[in-house]
């Protein structure tokens, strides 16, 4: 019985990776997920955004496809008839919107579309960034209806990456000035590609955990890219948590500035049956032997996490 209580505190340690904020208390982790993430009455994403990609580094053609064509099946129609889809996957965060006091005839649901996508491969800020370099890079793209990403390659440095996250998002103030008077935000992202710096912790399950027991070996990337697959999958997080939680007043549990959001409510679940360490039942390509749980454009597979379901206060998976 301690043994197996050790285990689960150092799967949590580990999991604490792919949630959104950088700092977490150990016992923050451990919620009763039969409460409904709270709202805080805060504004949520709606209408058409762009999700603008900055790359920040060196990146091959075929990573940034990866990429990019994870954001495009988000809303791809062609992706609804190829189940289990990444857009499927999405509009479990469609339910959250009907939980606010907005009124569904006269808002727009969220719509997202791939938008630009801007290299910065001699990196102009140096191969160690800050907080304030990641909120300088994400302001290079478009402010306005937009969700800024910034990927930052295996060789660059962030403040806090491998330590104490994998990613971040948040939320700044426009430097394109205000609008009819008055200032407003714009939402951004930031992850890291942990492949050469720490993918135990944040490219799990496609890699051995940094710590705890060595088994089961690790599932096989989809893309064939443990970077980029990993990198995925906290996007696919933050992203959530963006759209649910943009400006740190929507839906989370918690503590605003380390808050539970619809994603890192579910941490390590993917699949059906998932318990600590093990990922849950999921689809294996025949071809490859690679794990996933949604296809996408251009024939992709991935693996999403799990996302907290409010009309079932549980965490759903595809699969």
């Amino acid at each position: 019985m301690a043994s197996s209580q050790m285990f689960l505190k150092i799967f949590l340690l580990i999991c604490v990776f792919h949630l959104s904020f950088a700092s977490r208390r150990l016992n923050e982790l451990v919620q009763d997920q039969s409460q409904l993430l709270q709202y805080h009455n805060g504004p949520l994403l709606y209408g058409k955004i762009s999700v603008n990609l900055i790359w920040y580094g060196q990146f091959k053609p075929s990573q940034k496809a990866i990429v990019s064509d994870f954001i495009t099946s988000l809303s791809s129609p062609t992706t609804q008839t190829n189940q289990p889809s990444v857009a499927t996957w999405w509009k479990t965060t469609e339910k959250y919107y009907h939980l606010t006091s907005k009124k569904k005839t006269t808002t727009p649901r969220l719509s997202l579309s791939l938008g630009k996508q801007i290299l910065d491969e001699k990196y102009s800020l140096g191969k160690s960034l800050t907080s304030k370099h990641l909120v300088e890079l994400a302001s290079k793209g478009e402010q306005r209806n937009a969700i800024n990403v910034v990927l930052t390659s295996s060789d660059v440095a962030v403040e806090g990456f491998c330590m104490s996250r994998c990613g971040t998002h948040g939320s700044s103030a426009s430097s394109v000035g205000p609008t009819k008077g008055k200032s407003y935000k714009f939402a951004y992202i930031w992850v890291g590609n942990s492949e050469a710096q720490c993918p135990g912790q944040c490219a799990w399950p496609f890699h051995q955990p940094m710590y705890g027991p060595q088994s089961p070996p690790p599932l096989g990337a989809p893309n064939n890219d443990v970077g980029l697959d990993g990198m995925v999958i906290n996007l696919a997080s933050l992203l959530a948590g963006t759209a649910t939680n943009p400006f740190g007043n929507g839906f989370f549990q918690g503590a605003a500035e380390a808050p539970l959001e619809a994603a890192s409510a579910c941490p390590g679940v993917y699949g059906k049956g998932a318990y600590p360490g093990y990922a849950g039942n999921l689809l294996v390509d025949s071809a490859t032997g690679a794990s996933y749980n949604a296809k996408g454009e251009n024939g992709r597979k991935y693996l999403l996490p799990a996302l907290y379901d409010p009309a079932t206060s549980k965490c759903s998976t595809l699969v």
